[in-house]
């Protein structure tokens, strides 16, 4: 008589555990993470709202798609 040994279904394996374990602590630092950035950038939203002391890099205009020239375009060179 040969003795059936029925073998345990892989959800109950160790390392499908520790995979799904891992797994779920990575999407819930990002969830966290997401979730902090969202209230950063709120933050600082409501915060400049009523400001109107300029700086000196919100006083130079981006014509050449939002990347500043340094005196490059303005600057002619005889050749």
């Amino acid at each position: 008589a040969l003795s059936a040994q029925i073998e345990a279904p892989f959800y109950e394996e160790w390392w499908f555990l520790l995979v799904m374990a891992l797994s779920s602590l990575i999407l819930i630092l990002l969830v966290v993470f997401a979730l902090v950035l969202h209230g950063q950038s709120k933050k600082y939203k409501n915060c400049n709202t009523g400001k109107t002391i300029s700086n000196v890099d919100e006083s130079v205009t981006l014509d050449n798609g939002g990347f500043t020239a340094l005196e490059l375009n303005s600057r002619h060179l005889n050749i």
